[in-house]
């Protein structure tokens, strides 16, 4: 599976004009939304998220703007390999659009490459609770159940995708894969080096020195 395929991280289109509200409520919020936009258009993110911060600061009707130039910003990050930049700015996201399952999905790509497996499967958790029919999510959870050695919770998840997309390719590897794994004898213990001690046979105790009598 090509995760990045999977996660759609190519550049957005960065839509910001349906929360813009020219002419209306605090004027310099709007100023300053104006001045986002354009930053945005000319992908200078630094200063539109600057821009849409403060509008933010004086105005909470601008906020989504600000959540959507972090994400942004988050995916160049991304692009440049730059992980801990793009948590950081999804983490930023996120406390504007906490009930966004998308930016979670993005923040959990960003810390699987970190191998930070536990905070992903987090993210894959909260995004499965806010958006519990999307197959996607499912997906990438048994991916990271996988690498981290719970092939059971896997086969669940890869179980619910199968439920849903039956024909769903990358699944049904995945569970032949895990099935393999969960029923495949144990594997035996290493046969130690050298002489194998007889479990019968007490080890002697180690010998002591007879003390000397005084004359």
């Amino acid at each position: 599976m090509h995760y990045m395929k999977l996660l759609g991280l190519e550049m957005m289109v960065f839509a910001i004009g349906a929360t813009v509200l020219f002419g209306q409520g605090n004027q310099e919020a709007a100023n300053l939304t104006r001045q986002g936009i354009e930053a945005s258009k000319a992908k200078d993110w630094d200063k539109a998220i600057a821009a849409f911060k403060r509008a933010a600061q004086l105005d909470e009707h601008y906020a989504p703007n600000l959540a959507s130039a972090l994400q942004q910003r988050g995916a160049v990050y991304v692009s440049q390999q730059k992980f801990q930049e793009a948590v950081a700015d999804y983490s930023e996201a996120l406390k504007v659009k906490a009930k966004d399952p998308d930016i979670f999905e993005r923040r959990a790509y960003a810390e699987m490459q970190l191998k930070d497996y536990d905070k992903a499967l987090h993210d894959y958790n909260e995004a499965i609770k806010l958006s519990p029919e999307e197959p996607k999510y499912y997906q990438v959870r048994a991916l990271i159940y996988q690498t981290k050695g719970d092939f059971k919770a896997a086969l669940a998840d890869v179980d619910k995708i199968l439920k849903v997309d039956p024909n769903n390719q990358d699944a049904q590897q995945r569970k032949k894969f895990l099935e393999a794994k969960l029923h495949a004898p144990p594997t035996p213990p290493a046969t130690p080096s050298g002489p194998i001690p007889n479990p019968n046979v007490r080890p002697s105790a180690p010998a002591t020195a007879t003390p000397v009598g005084k004359p």
